[in-house]
């Protein structure tokens, strides 16, 4: 299976995202820095594995202290939290892991650097293996959700590279495959950064699992030739009623869905679920620089000083949404914000457990 991001004793081992599908190049990040570089400019991508390599990267920083003051280790795990939070204001899942991995430092009290250093390493492996087994069962129930036979249309990556493994948007995909269901897939190319003409074809063709890329702007044309049986997208973030922030993009193929009759489903861990957010107007869109979208890889389209808007991420309302998969299941409407309170209650008391 496809990790994209793991501990390598004293280093953070990932995938550089950003030269796929050309190359596949491993590297460690062996600084805290080098680990937010690698979330801004995308070599590390989607929300789930945001949020584990952050956590490594508080790891690192532990690992990497030379002195002997518990205190001074925990500010310094603190200073490279406020780093990492500061890469992507989005993702609700990196200041999920960000918190988490603090929580194992607030009581020192008789416990040495090694100590205090091996606890941070083994919170972060313990959040990846966790997410790999949450895509697991997001698989499963999401794929009970699609046809035997059909067609799927999917925008931007959450596969395996966007997670620990295995991934959930594609996770729902894998899961229906492996219980002998035929899904052909349809990959929105997802402009102007290309995730899914990059990253979803590589990976779906890397499983073995028949896959077509199309322009973004060829959806409404395929729904409308009946071609399009079901859509399945990730999420950065999960608004308490139900609204979902996922990469730009996403919104028109869910008004698309909603106007042929196709059921539109959003797959995503509950770490996901922000209820402090009580709808969709309230989470935070990251915009990014111009040059991604007149200069995609280096090669100029726009002319030279025009205008841009780049937001990376849009709202989907969750009037749009058939059903939300979560590890802990699936949240229908009506009462898709009771059931998402209700998921997130019984993942936290699984963890206290």
């Amino acid at each position: 299976m496809l990790s994209p991001v793991s501990w390598n004793e004293d280093s953070v081992h990932i995938i550089e995202q950003t030269r796929l599908p050309d190359e596949e190049v491993w590297v460690d990040l062996k600084t805290v820095e080098q680990v937010a570089r690698a979330i801004r400019i995308l070599d590390v991508r989607g929300a789930p594995a945001i949020g584990i390599t952050a956590a490594f990267g508080l790891a690192l920083a532990a690992r990497r202290y030379e002195g002997n003051d518990p205190a001074e280790l925990v500010k310094e795990v603190q200073q490279a939290a406020k780093t990492l939070a500061a890469t992507r204001p989005t993702a609700v899942n990196l200041f999920w892991a960000l918190s988490r991995m603090q929580k194992k430092l607030e009581n020192v009290a008789g416990a040495t650097i090694d100590s205090l250093s091996k606890r941070l390493i083994d919170e972060a492996q313990k959040i990846r293996s966790e997410d790999i087994a949450y895509c697991r069962a997001i698989g499963k129930h999401g794929g009970a959700l699609l046809p035997n036979q059909g067609y799927v249309l999917t925008h931007c990556n959450a596969g395996a590279l966007a997670t620990g493994g295995y991934g959930t948007a594609l996770g729902v995909i894998r899961g229906a495959v492996e219980s002998g269901k035929q899904i052909h897939v349809f990959a929105d190319e997802t402009r102007p950064l290309l995730q899914g003409a990059r990253l979803t074809t590589w990976e779906l063709a890397r499983d073995g699992i028949e896959v077509t890329l199309i322009c973004d702007n060829m959806a409404g044309h395929l729904m409308k030739m009946g071609k399009i049986d079901a859509c399945v997208v990730g999420s950065d973030r999960i608004a308490a009623n139900g609204d979902v922030a996922n990469k730009i993009g996403t919104y028109s193929v869910a008004v698309l869905a909603h106007r042929h009759d196709i059921p539109f489903y959003v797959a995503a861990p509950t770490s996901t679920i922000d209820l402090q957010l009580s709808s969709g107007d309230q989470i935070p869109i990251e915009e990014r620089e111009a040059s991604e979208v007149t200069s995609p890889r280096g090669t100029r389209f726009a002319p030279e000083g025009i205008n841009v808007f780049n937001p990376a991420f849009d709202v989907t309302p969750n009037e749009l949404v058939a059903a939300i998969i979560t590890e802990q299941g699936v949240a229908t409407h009506p009462e898709l914000g009771a059931k998402l309170e209700k998921m997130v209650r019984q993942a936290k008391a699984e963890l206290e457990n």
